[in-house]
């Protein structure tokens, strides 16, 4: 059993499933009818090409690019883009090859048809050298293209939801983990390693009963974290105030959610902030049974009499009562309540105002002096190092609050938002938008603050330091998809490619928002190209997105209530790790935990595209690319909205 890496993993043990023949036969006839021409089937490669594009579409006044994946080098293939009459938009030939992808794709082209800008339906066909054809795609305005992954992906959260107030969606969903209302806290269990979550002993309780009901789960499992929540929520938030949501809109309620979630977490009388709702694994010897030991739907566990650690959850806190809060989880909670602020200041003043003193709070319990942050338990499922961006995040977030309520706090809180954005420049695990590094949209959003302050004097960066930064972010995925044959500007041989490719695709669209620079346009619209289908894969990251998406999430939820005949997409709006480095499949994806669904029926119709140090499948069993995630969706929304 491998360890547990950056991107939290299911427990694996070797305990076979069945699946009916009946449940087996439909899904494969599901699956050879959701493979459309061009996507990585069985009966694949009878061609000497494949045809990749984004599968959901393109915007009509935006940069259009697709790959032809040959299984050799060709001179001059001839390429049409069809309308869906058939009649002829654009034309060309292939240029010289971009390189090789594996040994079976020697050679990948470029097809660029962004002189196309009417609307419509379309498909490109090649010919002559090497033929493929692609799916069908949508060119269009940027609302026709992605109005319906923005609300996938908020259509995700609202399944993800835990406690009495779900919504039943396309899974039925029904109410879960009630006891939740009435949670004792614990003490962090010991572990049998330091990359494990395998328990040495039960924890003891150490404390009362709390309400931590509703909120998230957190990924293909039913745990609850601050960690990941005070991510997902701040990006939503965001989102909502990028766009003007109303109050009654399903993203606005679904952001409210999660701040509902995050105020029972945050204790203001004892100061106590409460991080996990949940045991991840139990003992070697099964004496004690955690989450993932057991395969089910999540409202069975409120009668669970059998597994006493799922029927009544565990909470840990942070720390002990008034003692100093990691400044990870105390940024961007603070930032999440100060974000509320912002959203009810017109509205509803006194309530926002109520949202600002909880986030001043929070901000000043944390400790600028830290040691090892406190992410989980174990730390192992989310080991983030970087905190400056976090903190940096709070403070934009409580000086852009403070502004719109009057509050003459707002300068203070801009000063140390800009000594942390200048501090966080020097932290050695930096990086681009992602759940482990927040900088982009604290640095943003601290240019706004500062802009709208009157460009103070005397504060450790200026608005120009702040958008250099975030172009110095743009411009590092920018030289990566440069180099690369589909133009992805993420890492996609290590974990979370896709988050970080949609953080890249979002920074754009805000800094651009923010600035009127328009230079990294082409750019923002290759991620989103790459992560819906024009990669290698031929194949969209994010479940029911355009004709090839994934159907095997490793996650409980989608396997046990999502359809498995390809009658619907099986946990719509996920998005999943997507590829990861081939070795961490070295060891096989194992067996199939009792009561899981099988998924897919037989093989791994991906494997012939594994390269460059990646693979990918999509199998229930592959934690390692196909568990889909809340920081995940988070910078799926976060995108797509700002896209829209």
């Amino acid at each position: 059993m491998p360890p547990t890496h950056s991107r939290r993993r299911l427990r694996r043990t070797a305990i076979a499933a069945t699946a009916s023949t009946a449940v087996l036969a439909a899904l494969t006839a599901a699956w050879a009818a959701n493979s459309a021409s061009g996507a990585p089937v069985r009966a694949a490669a009878a061609t000497a090409g494949l045809v990749r594009v984004n599968q959901v579409g393109y915007t009509d006044s935006g940069a259009k690019e697709a790959f032809l994946l040959a299984k050799g080098a060709v001179t001059g293939a001839a390429w049409k883009l069809l309308d869906s009459t058939g009649a002829v938009a654009a034309s060309g030939t292939t240029g010289a090859s971009l390189g090789s992808w594996n040994s079976a794709y020697p050679a990948v082209y470029l097809i660029d048809f962004s002189s196309v800008k009417t609307d419509g339906s379309y498909h490109l066909a090649v010919s002559g050298a090497a033929t493929g054809t692609s799916p069908t795609f949508t060119i269009g305005t940027s609302s026709a293209v992605f109005d319906k992954p923005a609300a996938d992906a908020t259509a995700f959260f609202q399944a993800q939801r835990d406690g009495a107030d779900t919504i039943p969606g396309q899974l039925g969903h029904k109410p879960s983990h009630l006891n939740d209302t009435k949670a004792t806290v614990y003490n962090w269990p010991s572990f049998t390693t330091s990359d494990g979550d395998t328990i040495k002993a039960a924890p003891t309780k150490i404390g009362g009963t709390v309400d931590v009901s509703g909120g998230w789960f957190d990924a293909g499992d039913y745990l609850k974290f601050t960690e990941t929540t005070s991510y997902a929520v701040a990006a939503l938030q965001i989102a909502a105030r990028q766009t003007g949501a109303s109050a009654s809109s399903a993203l606005d309620a679904e952001a409210q959610h999660g701040v509902d979630w995050l105020d029972k977490m945050w204790d203001p009388a004892t100061k106590t902030l409460y991080i996990q709702v949940g045991l991840g694994s139990g003992t070697d010897s099964g004496s004690v049974v955690g989450d993932h030991d057991v395969w089910r739907l999540p409202e069975k566990d409120d009668a669970d009499a059998a597994h006493p650690f799922l029927k009544n959850r565990p909470v840990f806190r942070a720390a002990a009562p008034g003692a100093k809060i990691s400044p990870n989880q105390a940024g961007r909670l603070a930032a999440d309540f100060a974000l509320a602020a912002q959203r009810f200041a017109a509205s509803d003043p006194a309530k926002a105002r109520a949202y600002l003193a909880t986030a001043a709070q929070v901000y000043g319990l944390a400790d600028t002096s830290p040691g090892k942050l406190v992410t989980t338990v174990p730390y192992a499922y989310y080991p983030e190092t970087t905190w400056k961006d976090d903190l940096a995040l709070g403070g934009a977030e409580l000086a852009l609050a403070a502004q719109k309520l009057g509050d003459s706090r707002a300068s203070a809180w801009l000063s140390q938002a800009a000594t942390w954005a200048k501090g966080h420049q020097t932290e050695a695990d930096a990086d681009t938008l992602n759940m482990y590094d927040t900088s982009a949209l604290a640095d943003l959003d601290l240019a706004q603050a500062i802009k709208a302050a009157g460009n103070p004097s005397g504060l450790a960066v200026t608005y120009d330091d702040l958008v250099g930064y975030v172009k110095a972010q743009i411009t590092t995925g920018q030289n990566r998809a440069k180099a690369d044959l589909f133009h992805a500007g993420a890492i996609y041989n290590d974990f979370d490619a896709d988050s970080h490719t949609l953080g890249l695709a979002a920074t754009t669209r805000l800094y651009r928002t923010i600035t009127g620079d328009t230079a990294y346009n082409r750019f923002g619209v290759q991620q989103l190209d790459w992560l819906l289908g024009a990669n290698a894969w031929g194949t969209a990251f994010m479940v029911g997105e355009g004709q090839s998406f994934p159907h095997c999430t490793a996650g409980q939820l989608g396997n046990l209530a999502g359809s498995l005949d390809g009658s619907a997409p099986v946990e719509l709006g996920a998005i999943v790790n997507g590829p990861n480095d081939s070795t961490q499949f070295s060891g096989g994806l194992g067996d199939y935990l009792d009561g899981m669904r099988k998924c897919p029926p037989s093989g791994d119709p991906y494997s012939a595209f594994t390269g460059h140090g990646s693979r990918y499948t999509d199998d229930v069993r592959s934690w390692q690319s196909s568990e889909p995630a809340l920081d995940m969706d988070a910078s799926g929304l976060l995108a797509f909205y700002l896209s829209s």
